[in-house]
């Protein structure tokens, strides 16, 4: 396994990260403890979590992926040798179960923050990120960016500040971001370096083969200021893997279980997928594996998070860490890009 600097800290952490979302939801308490045990042999150190899981959110399922992670690591007793990341839920219309509806004000970040500390069993987060902004932007497959005022956003300056805070408290070693715009950034690395508060390290957004508009403006800003990319919905929420072509509905796939999700559903992305899969299986390639390894080899990338739902499912996508594509390969895949590029931003 292959390790990266976390941004400009002296943290190692696996270019792949395991994520977490499934947990209480599509996997129990043993299956999650399973599939952590697969990848600390695997070499993985990085593990991706967030008050708000697992996915999709609902009050009677909120805080289990953590808890079980938090039984895991009370168990293995090697808490010094990982990288725990956690998520702050921004606001949200749709879980007034959270604090009465989450806001990113310094009461609720504290308030979120030692409530994840609690169930993870853990004195400290290694990383602790802004799930997604507080005010309208772009993102979770918005473009076309429509400006509005809202006076009652909190500002970023009051969230960055107490995020700071809970650095001082000892609480959270390090700060990143998620879902967020080139200007969200901007503005945390402004506010930083002019008022002395903690650096942004990371910054966690949707990237694949299916949907690659962080290159746009957020590609730069990631290698130019060191703010590296955390990678989600590598696979696309599994399309890539081909195995919802043709419309198969897959027996316990999130897809089938859950409607709600359609980012990557489109004619156009089955449409888009096919054609991956046909790829890599020209080069002799796991359709899965080819689209994990070119998200991992991006120059702007720090970690890549995987998931699964079974423990085959997570030894294969394990295994992409092995595979370095080549050129040929990558040329390949640029070719297919440049003639449908993003078709599920």
């Amino acid at each position: 396994m292959e390790y990266r600097k976390l941004g400009k800290t002296s943290l190692d952490v696996s270019k792949i990260c395991l994520g977490t979302m499934t947990w209480g939801e599509q996997n129990s308490e043993a299956e999650a403890h399973e599939q952590l045990d697969a990848a600390l042999a695997a070499g993985v150190n990085f593990i991706d979590t967030a008050e708000m899981y697992p996915v999709p959110p609902k009050a009677e399922t909120q805080g289990l992926t953590e808890q079980y992670l938090g039984t895991w690591l009370k168990k293995q007793q090697q808490r010094d040798k990982l990288v725990i990341a956690s998520k702050v839920v921004g606001r949200s219309e749709n879980m007034t179960y959270l604090r009465d509806g989450p806001r990113l004000n310094a009461r609720q970040i504290k308030q979120a923050c030692e409530a994840s500390l609690k169930r993870l069993q853990t004195d400290y987060l290694d990383l602790y990120q802004i799930h997604w902004p507080e005010r309208k932007a772009n993102f979770f497959g918005q473009l076309g960016y429509q400006h509005q005022d809202d006076e009652q956003a909190i500002s970023i300056e009051e969230t960055l500040q107490a995020c700071d805070e809970l650095v001082k408290e000892g609480k959270v070693r390090y700060l990143g971001i998620s879902n967020e715009t080139p200007w969200g950034l901007h503005e945390y690395l402004r506010l930083s370096d002019e008022q002395q508060l903690p650096r942004i390290q990371s910054i966690q957004n949707p990237y694949n083969l299916l949907n690659r508009t962080f290159e746009v403006g957020l590609a730069e800003m990631a290698l130019r200021e060191q703010v590296g990319l955390l990678a989600y919905s590598p696979l696309g929420f599994g399309v890539l893997s081909g195995k919802y072509l043709n419309q198969a509905k897959p027996a316990g796939a999130r897809l089938t279980l859950y409607e709600r999700f359609q980012r990557y559903t489109s004619p156009l992305a089955e449409k888009t997928t096919a054609r991956y899969v046909q790829l890599a299986q020209d080069f002799g390639l796991d359709p899965a594996q080819m689209a994990l390894a070119f998200v991992t080899q991006r120059p702007f990338v720090t970690s890549n998070i995987i998931g699964a739902t079974t423990l085959e499912q997570l030894q294969n996508n394990l295994a992409s860490a092995s595979i370095s594509l080549t050129q040929e390969q990558l040329d390949a895949i640029e070719h297919l890009h440049l003639e449908q590029p993003n078709p599920c931003p």
